[in-house]
């Protein structure tokens, strides 16, 4: 079965943005993803399986089994077509015989020899189609209709997992932040505010390939006692690292915030710098008593709008 191409319900720059707003992209492997992906291909008796999230201009693998390389380019990812239905499983029994793919190295070439695809897009609540729970064998084939459900089930799940793994994240932040910010009857409820700021490791899966898991978090603990260091005897302030993540949040207080902002990104810079390490932030004012949730979401915006502007 192949799906007929249909407008995507996002123009590209939303489905992107719902995409940025999950923060998966170069995450670190788990479980949950990887169990999908062998559940996948055991149900529909294929070799290869993926989660792929199609970013601005690459396909990216959350996980995969049957497949060594990360990532493709986009213009070559099979996936980019099966987004552009997102309620419909893609199905190819082979893509030799379809002229979208046959010209494909993945398909006809030395980049590998790909002749079956199946993918159900993972859909975001807003409808927006980020990637797929796909299946790929090095056959022609097709899948029954139970093993069609399956997939489709997978993909569901997956987005489970991910508004969890997202709602988790957003929870421990204006936890953090609820405690560090001034209430409202505090004695500065009346000043400057505060200052939020996310600082986000780029491409943590990549920089554990590159120099090692253990290398990778000997430098971030590192990076933990200098930013705790820098902010010795500041009244109020705080910083802290999202668990299992890259990602800092600081909490700054009065109008000389933005210095101490600013001396935070020079310890990172000076910690991590030798090893390439690159860190965005964003940042958004609160004041006391606003809702944390409101403040963590502006900041979020504007860390996604930085890591936008860099890729243009």
């Amino acid at each position: 079965m192949v799906a007929a191409t249909s407008p995507a319900p996002h123009t590209e720059s939303a489905r992107q943005r719902a995409l940025d707003r999950y923060h998966v992209l170069d995450s670190l492997p788990e479980a949950a993803y990887d169990d999908i992906v062998h559940l996948a291909a055991t149900l529909c008796g294929t070799p290869s399986a993926l989660i792929t999230l199609i970013d601005h201009d690459r396909q990216w693998f959350k996980a995969r089994t049957g497949i060594d390389v990360q990532q493709t380019q986009r213009e070559v990812a099979i996936c980019d077509h099966a987004i552009r239905a997102p309620d419909t499983l893609l199905e190819v029994a082979d893509l030799r015989d379809d002229d979208r793919f046959a010209a494909n190295p993945y398909v006809n070439g030395d980049a590998g020899e790909i002749r079956f695809y199946a993918g159900m897009p993972l859909v975001a609540p807003d409808g927006a189609a980020i990637g797929t729970v796909c299946v790929l064998d090095d056959a022609p084939r097709t899948l029954t209709d139970t093993q069609r459900t399956a997939l489709q089930s997978l993909a569901r799940v997956t987005m489970t997992l991910l508004e969890a793994r997202a709602r988790e994240r957003a929870l421990e932040h204006t936890a953090f932040v609820a405690e560090a910010a001034p209430a409202t009857n505090a004695p500065e409820a009346d000043d400057a505010g505060y200052l939020l700021a996310l600082i986000e490791l780029q491409d943590h899966a990549g920089t554990v390939e590159c120099i090692g898991e253990r290398t990778t978090e000997k430098l971030l603990l590192q990076l933990d006692a200098a930013l705790e260091q820098a902010l010795a005897g500041a009244t109020g302030d705080a910083v802290t690292r999202s668990s299992g993540s890259g990602e800092y949040v600081a909490v700054l207080h009065g109008e000389a915030a933005a210095d101490t902002l600013a001396r935070l990104q020079a310890v990172i810079a000076q910690e991590t710098g030798a090893q390439g390490l690159r860190f965005l932030s964003g940042t958004a004012h609160g004041r006391a008593g606003e809702p944390t949730g409101a403040v963590f979401l502006r900041a979020d915006a504007a860390l996604l709008d930085r890591r936008d502007a860099e890729l243009r």
